[in-house]
């Protein structure tokens, strides 16, 4: 059976430790979407991993690894930080294997993703120049190459050399791209690719006749999703449930759990309307204790009061079981913590999350505002020794999406977190 782990704001709610969490009991953890723009950060016995296109539970060696049909991989990248995880002692041999149906980033897609960039100026989507937009692009335009193509060396070089010339017409003198250089890093990576590629269906359809325990793992998060976030300022994938589904071969009679995560505030990287965002000495405070910088760019976060409006409509779109509330311990410090609870136009709310950023960028904030705790949480794991406050800000979230509440994480240790 299979339970999928879904990012339920924009983004670095801390998956990768849930993630870490339930693959020790997991057979199978797999990445569905998404690429290396994704960044979870895992501390495991002291030591720090930071993940980007490796499933999390390679922590787990008991633990099969897939990279999913639905996932864009840059093949320099997937080796650089197999290498790294390696290094730090983790053996990862014979544990992760990619679908020859996942498509390729290529050098000239992430060239493509910062000179697209930069033609947005003011009004650019803050990408992590990848080229995840790109490649996505060229598999929606059937100009893409998939991983089982590249040991088709002819075909793979007559692909590659198309896809540079239409680049060059499109972006003239700025394109700086040496195609013959990437179809030789190809000759290279060829050989050492094979061992990690697989027809992914028929292994999905084998850990699923059995029900092996199937772990999910979420990139990015849904007010990212290219169908339901906040559009344009999104990524080029379906990061919700629906993207689990498709970009795995799941059944979806299969699954067990949807489990979403859910910061304690809320963070986002990059461009595009954040509602609750603090612009003041609440954000800057958030940011700091919080440490939110992001695993992948190194970028500063946007900071500001947890959202239920986000959160009630990421409910509604992917239908979670439970939740985990993490950094609940970054509040500690705070007198009064306040939720946004509606979206008011002109004094009316809103029904829901609006598509119309025109709308949204209108929107005032209803808040609730609750007393804080204002004593440490860090390292607590049972429930009772909570501060009261502590318990009854989690309870209110509960009460109000109407999803209970299952972990609660205290900590950035791999132990700091609280299952109820």
């Amino acid at each position: 059976m299979a339970t999928i782990v879904i990012g339920a704001q924009w983004g670095d709610e801390g998956k990768g430790k849930l993630v870490d969490i339930l693959s020790r009991s997991a057979e199978l953890c797999a990445r569905c979407a998404g690429g290396n723009n994704a960044g979870h950060t895992i501390v495991a016995e002291g030591v720090k991993y930071d993940f980007h296109i490796l499933p999390s539970g390679l922590l787990n060696p008991a633990c099969m690894n897939l990279i999913g049909s639905g996932v864009v991989v840059h093949v320099p990248s997937f080796f650089a930080e197999l290498e790294a995880v390696q290094r730090k002692g983790l053996e990862s041999q014979g544990r992760i294997v990619i679908s020859d149906r996942a498509h390729v980033v290529l050098d000239l897609h992430q060239l493509a993703d910062g000179l697209e960039e930069v033609e947005l100026g003011g009004g650019s989507i803050g990408t992590t120049r990848k080229g995840i937009g790109p490649a996505y692009s060229c598999k929606a335009a059937r100009s893409g190459v998939r991983v089982a193509e590249v040991f088709d060396r002819e075909a793979f070089e007559k692909k590659l050399r198309t896809l540079a010339e239409m680049y060059r017409k499109r972006f003239g003198d700025r394109w700086t791209y040496d195609v013959d250089a990437e179809i030789e890093s190809f000759n290279t990576y060829r050989e050492k690719l094979a061992e990690y590629v697989v027809d992914a269906v028929p292994l999905m359809k084998s850990a699923q006749a059995s029900n092996a325990n199937v772990l999910i793992e979420g990139a990015n998060a849904i007010m990212l999703d290219v169908d339901y976030g906040t559009y344009p300022y999104v990524t080029s994938s379906n990061t919700g449930v629906g993207g689990a589904i498709t970009g795995l071969a799941l059944n979806p009679f299969k699954i067990k759990e949807i489990i979403g995560v859910v910061k304690a505030y809320t963070t986002r990287v990059g461009g595009g309307p954040f509602p609750t965002e603090q612009l003041n000495e609440v954000g800057s405070k958030l940011q700091e204790i919080g440490h939110e910088y992001g695993v992948t760019t190194g970028r500063k976060r946007r900071c500001g009061w947890l959202d239920l409006v986000v959160i009630k409509y990421s409910t509604d779109v992917n239908h979670y079981t439970c939740l985990n509330l993490t950094k609940l311990d970054i509040l500690d410090t705070f007198s009064e913590i306040r939720i946004g609870t509606s979206y008011l136009i002109d004094n009316q709310p809103l029904d829901s999350f609006p598509a119309d950023l025109t709308l949204l960028n209108r929107v005032e904030i209803n808040y609730t505002t609750l007393p804080g705790w204002q004593t440490s949480t860090q390292g607590i794991t049972h429930w009772d020794d909570l501060p009261v406050q502590a318990r009854k800000y989690v309870e209110f979230i509960e009460e109000f999406v109407g999803v209970r509440i299952r972990y609660i994480g205290t900590g950035v240790g791999r132990g700091d977190i609280i299952v109820r």
